[in-house]
C-alpha cells in the first residue's frame, strides 16, 4: 500500500505542472496558419474564428498565411512544431482527403501527425452553365451530353481540384462522358464560362453568387448529400446519383501530441464562437454552413473523407506527383 502511494505521489508530481499548464492555456498568443493567400476563403474562415477565439480565451490568435502547394507547405510546417496548442491551421478538404491520394510522398501523414480539434465549416460546389446555352436544369444538362458524348466541357479550377474531383466522380457514377477543361482557380474558370469558353462549371458559391443573381449563369445543382438550404429548389447531384456527397470543408487542426486537457479547451471554444451571432453574421452571405463537430467527429470525418477521395481521385485519373 505504502508502495502504491508512493507512486501516485510521484505520477502527480511529474503530472500536476502539466495539468496546470493545460488549465491556464492560453498564456500567449496563439497563431493559426493558412495555407493559402490572404483574402481567400480559407483566410476569411481563420479570420473571423481568430478574431471570437480571441475574446473567447483572452489570448491574441493571430492569421499567418503560409501559401504553397494547395496548402501543403503550411500542413508540412505545422507538423514540425511543438504540441502546445499555441499553432494551429485551419485545415480544408484538399489537404486532408485529397493530397494523400496525388502525392506520392506527403510531408505528412494525415492521421498520424495531426490532432483534430474541430469541423468548422462545409460549402457545397455549384454546377453552373452559361445562360446563354439555354441549359437551365440538371436534366437539359443530361439530355445534352447523351446527345453529343465527349463534346460537352466542363471548367474547374485545376486539376487535383475539389472541383474536379467532384465532377468526375458524378460523370462516372452517372454515366455521363462530359469533357474537363482545368483553368488556374475560380479568377480564370469563371471568366472563361462567363465567355462561353466552356459552356458549364463547377465551383463556389462565392465566386458564381453574383453571377447567378445577374442571371448571365444558370445554377444547376449542388453538390451536397441534399438540397442545400440557401438554394432550397436546386437539386443535389444525389438525386441523381446515389450516396454522392461532396463538398469543401475546413476544420482546426495542430501537430500530433497536443494534451487532450487543451484539445477540450479549444474545442469547446471553438463550438462557442460557431454559437455566437456576430460569429454567424459574418457568413450569412457566403457560401459557408457552420457546422460544428468536436475532435473525435471531426477526425472521423477526415478518415471518411479519406476513403471517400481515395477512389474519386482514382475515377479523375490523375498521376501521382
Amino acid at each position: 500500500m505504502n508502495f502504491l502511494l508512493k507512486t501516485l505521489s510521484i505520477a502527480w508530481v511529474i503530472l500536476s505542472p502539466v495539468f496546470s499548464w493545460a488549465q491556464d492555456y492560453p498564456t500567449k498568443p496563439v497563431k493559426i496558419l493558412v495555407g493559402y493567400v490572404a483574402g481567400g476563403s480559407p483566410d476569411f474562415v481563420a479570420r473571423a474564428l481568430a478574431q471570437k477565439l480571441s475574446d473567447i480565451l483572452g489570448q491574441p490568435f493571430v492569421v499567418e498565411n503560409r501559401p504553397g502547394g494547395g496548402g501543403l507547405t503550411a500542413t508540412a510546417q505545422l507538423v514540425k512544431l511543438p504540441a502546445d496548442g499555441y499553432t494551429l491551421m485551419l485545415g480544408d478538404t484538399s489537404q486532408l482527403g485529397i493530397a494523400p491520394h496525388i502525392f506520392k510522398s506527403l510531408p505528412y501523414d494525415t492521421f498520424k501527425d495531426l490532432t483534430p480539434i474541430s469541423g468548422l465549416t462545409y460549402e457545397p460546389l455549384l454546377l453552373v452553365a452559361n445562360a446563354k446555352t439555354g441549359l437551365k436544369t440538371l436534366q437539359d444538362l443530361v439530355k445534352e451530353v447523351k446527345a453529343n458524348p465527349g463534346k460537352v466541357n466542363y471548367g474547374s479550377s485545376g486539376v487535383g481540384s475539389i472541383h474536379h474531383i467532384s465532377m468526375e466522380a458524378f460523370k462516372a457514377d452517372a454515366g455521363l462522358d462530359i469533357t474537363h477543361i482545368p483553368y488556374k482557380g475560380s479568377g480564370q474558370s469563371v471568366p472563361a464560362v462567363l465567355a462561353g469558353d466552356v459552356p458549364i462549371l463547377l465551383t463556389a458559391y462565392t465566386a458564381s453568387a453574383p453571377h447567378i443573381r445577374a442571371g448571365t449563369l444558370n445554377l444547376l445543382a449542388v453538390t451536397g448529400g441534399k438540397r442545400w438550404s440557401r438554394f432550397p429548389d436546386t437539386p443535389s447531384l444525389a438525386e441523381m446519383v446515389k450516396d454522392y456527397d461532396f463538398q469543401a470543408e475546413t476544420g482546426v487542426l495542430g501537430p500530433a501530441g497536443i494534451p487532450p486537457a487543451i484539445v477540450n479547451k479549444l474545442q469547446a471554444a471553438v463550438k462557442q464562437a460557431t454559437e455566437s451571432p456576430d460569429f454567424l453574421a459574418k457568413f450569412k452571405e457566403t457560401g459557408f454552413s457552420i457546422i460544428y463537430s468536436n475532435a473525435n467527429e471531426y477526425g472521423e470525418i477526415i478518415k471518411k473523407n479519406v476513403r471517400k477521395y481515395e477512389r474519386a481521385v482514382k475515377l479523375a485519373n490523375i498521376k501521382s506527383e
